[in-house]
């Protein structure tokens, strides 16, 4: 189970609180996603593979927008 103290958000969160982005904790074979806004109203959870692939798509450039 992933704990709380293990949430990062982006650095690119936006000014004052910083609670326009996701948050992202890691786990050992899978990553778990949040809106930083609404903490509470649950999380998505995808293989870190699959998370790895999508952030390296992000990287790219002419990548997903």
């Amino acid at each position: 189970m992933l704990t709380p103290d293990r949430w990062r958000k982006s650095s690119y969160s936006g000014s004052g609180d910083g609670n326009a982005c996701v948050e992202v904790a890691a786990g050992h074979a899978c990553i778990a996603i949040r809106d930083s806004k609404a903490p509470s109203h649950g999380t998505l959870t995808v293989p870190a593979p699959a998370f790895a692939a999508f952030v390296n798509a992000l990287k790219r450039p002419g990548g997903p927008v």
